[in-house]
């Protein structure tokens, strides 16, 4: 599952749960001179740019002063969005029954990609439901990255 390299969360929850989102997770995207610090927030009544805007410069100032990060990077607030993506190991119990896709850190039987109904979170493994019927389980230390595919 995705690390947080810098401990982020420790930081920043207590700021983005004190203006009234939840903190849905944290991407670091490191590169030379360009990298990237997204971090997806949430609420009861969706988020706006306003929203965005209002974190952002919260949460700036919580890592100027916390400066858990080397070198320059540019920092982005988000809503998670309709393809949700999935950090925490309650994501894959909140999200039971949706449609998702997993990519893994190493392959699992030659295989990498998987798309399938969410079953759940067992003994630390994500169960999906295949399109073919078959289950497969995905060890949740494996997943490099795992998100909601949007069914309309």
């Amino acid at each position: 599952m995705r690390q947080d390299p810098y401990d982020l969360h420790r930081f920043l929850e207590p700021t983005i749960t004190g203006l009234g989102f939840e903190l849905v997770g944290i991407e670091y995207h490191p590169s030379g001179g360009r990298s990237l610090l997204r971090v997806y927030i949430d609420s009861e009544n969706g988020v706006t740019v306003d929203d965005c805007a209002r974190v952002s410069y919260q949460v700036s100032g919580v890592l100027d002063v916390e400066d858990p990060i080397p070198g320059n990077y540019q920092l982005e607030i988000s809503s998670p969005g309709l393809d949700r993506p999935l950090f925490r190991p309650q994501d894959y119990e909140r999200f039971a029954g949706q449609l998702v896709s997993v990519q893994l850190l190493h392959p699992l039987n030659g295989r990498r990609k998987f798309k399938g109904r969410l079953e759940g979170l067992h003994d630390q493994d994500v169960v999906l439901e295949l399109e073919d019927g078959m289950s497969v389980r995905l060890p949740l230390v494996d997943i490099g990255q795992a998100h909601l595919v949007p069914e309309f």
